[in-house]
């Protein structure tokens, strides 16, 4: 029998506290719903006492999720903690993750704490988690700048208080493979079975996959990671990445395997890449668009001939089918049900029906539909915000020696309301037009277009990131079709509903 390294997932944690990958909580919804299906074992689904938002998030998220954990991160602080409680409060299965940070650097100057301090704050957050549910973590932050004796000693005492997990972060990226497997060598040694180690390394310098990968050789159980190795500053460790390789090389890691469903792994992928807007760069390992492309002649042959001489992977093996070219304008709706069900997703009835109504719209435009297209409409169709406003109509002038305009139609309240104005730009002109009828005034702070298929019919997605009220965060819009201009205005709509949907939960909550 394999041991089991579990998987803790934290995009919808840290992930989220990239630069612009602020999330609503139908869209976290929807990637905890992935999450699941890939086989995650932990989903750390936000910090409850960070807002209203998140608390919400987690709490909807405990409700919909069956098999994985669901877990909120909270500070050693009684209202963090009470916080997580509720908020997971619904989960079937649910873990408080409260941690304190360790190091001399971060006591002396973040904490100003002595370490005696430390120890009794972490032992009461322990003590005090435990009330909320039965399954406690705790983290030593900063543990990769921590001194051993003092590592032993705060652990000891949580585990007494009724911590479960102990988990290791390499908080700033600080530690090479061979430190981090020395250290988690040490402290298994010193645990042994009286709690499961855990790590959490960060990218800093590009080896928080290495790093993760020798903990496990050296005894750590519980791999925490992301989707594409989101995370803050240069990201975390690649949950594709870590379970491909311990998958790979099994001559390495005898007897050691994951719970993972892999072929969920290039699914996962780009729904997180389509909800976020940030795409993995091309030659990311596994999941980016070149890691199973062959350019050079003498790959191809190599490969044409026998797959293993330039590949350790089967493309299949995560999930990508090369050949997923099938639905079209004359596809029925039984097809298309079979289609959605093999790419993963579980639609209601009535979002079926929204769904096929949006794919034979496009089929009528599009020779060939692919299953990157199909995912993407539905992705967008699931974590759309309530239409507040819709996109009707549009009209554009673009003349090179004019002056650029649009003409806009929206539906609010089932009243259509049109409009024209100018602008910088096209895309400008839009814009304004759209803040004008709403009454909205948005600032762009991104905006990205790429084709989700190949061909000159290519389907158009465009993501942007509008600040609508000064000391808010960038809101995400998400926008879809065969014209450019069209994708761009209902991505701009979306990201307006958005911040109408997260206005007015974040007020209730207050009030």
């Amino acid at each position: 029998m394999s041991e089991i390294v579990k998987i803790f997932d934290t995009t919808l944690r840290d992930g989220e506290q990239s630069p612009g990958a602020s999330m609503n909580t139908e869209e976290k919804i929807q990637i905890a719903k992935q999450l699941e299906r890939l086989g995650v074992d932990i989903i750390e689904a936000g910090f409850a006492a960070a807002s209203p938002g998140d608390f919400e998030a987690i709490k909807k998220i405990s409700q919909v999720v069956q098999k994985s954990t669901v877990c909120s991160l909270a500070r050693a602080v009684e209202k963090d903690i009470k916080a997580a409680g509720e908020a997971v409060a619904d989960a079937k299965h649910r873990r408080i993750h409260t941690f304190i940070a360790t190091s001399p650097i971060h006591m002396e100057y973040k904490l100003r704490m002595k370490p005696d301090e430390v120890i009794r704050r972490a032992v009461e957050a322990v003590k005090y988690a435990k009330e909320f549910v039965e399954d406690v973590e705790f983290s030593c932050e900063d543990a990769g700048r921590s001194e051993m004796g003092f590592l032993k000693e705060i652990i000891d005492e949580v585990i007494k208080a009724g911590a479960k997990t102990i988990n290791i972060p390499d908080t700033v990226g600080y530690r090479f493979p061979h430190e981090m497997g020395e250290m988690i060598k040490e402290l298994k040694d010193f645990i042994g079975d009286r709690a499961v180690i855990s790590v959490h390394c960060h990218n800093d310098l590009g080896l928080a996959v290495a790093n993760s990968l020798y903990s496990v050789l050296n005894g750590a159980r519980q791999v925490e990671c992301t989707i594409n190795g989101l995370g803050e500053r240069a990201g975390n460790a690649a949950l594709e990445e870590i379970v491909m390789a311990i998958k790979t090389r099994k001559d390495i890691f005898k007897d050691i395997d994951t719970n993972i469903n892999t072929k969920e792994i290039y699914p996962t992928s780009r729904l997180v890449a389509a909800i976020t807007g940030i795409e993995p760069q091309p030659n990311k390992a596994v999941v980016g668009k070149n890691a199973f492309a062959h350019e050079s002649g003498i790959h191809q042959d190599g490969v044409l001939k026998h797959t293993e001489t330039y590949e350790i992977m089967r493309a299949e093996d995560i999930g990508l089918d090369r050949n997923a070219i099938v639905l079209g304008k004359h596809s029925g709706r039984h097809a298309f049900k079979k289609k959605v069900e093999e790419l993963g997703f579980e639609l209601s009835a009535d979002e079926l029906n929204k769904a096929f109504e949006r794919f034979k719209l496009l089929a009528d435009k599009k020779k060939e539909i692919t299953d990157d297209d199909i995912r993407v409409l539905i992705t967008n169709e699931l974590s759309s915000a309530p239409e507040v406003y819709k996109l009707k109509k549009l009209q554009i002038s673009d003349c090179s020696e004019g002056v650029p305009s649009a003409a806009v139609t929206i539906e609010h309240r089932g009243e259509e309301v049109t409009d024209a104005g100018i602008g910088d730009g096209t895309i400008d002109a839009i814009f304004k037009t759209i803040d004008r009828i709403s009454g909205y005034k948005g600032t762009l702070n991104d905006y990205q277009v790429t084709a989700v298929s190949k061909g000159k019919d290519a389907l158009a997605k465009v993501v942007v990131k509008v600040v609508f009220e000064k000391d808010r965060p960038a809101v995400i819009g998400h926008g879809l079709s065969i014209d450019t201009m069209i994708a761009s205005a209902r991505a701009y709509v979306s990201a307006l509903n958005s911040y109408i949907s997260m206005k007015d939960n974040f007020e209730a909550q207050r009030g």
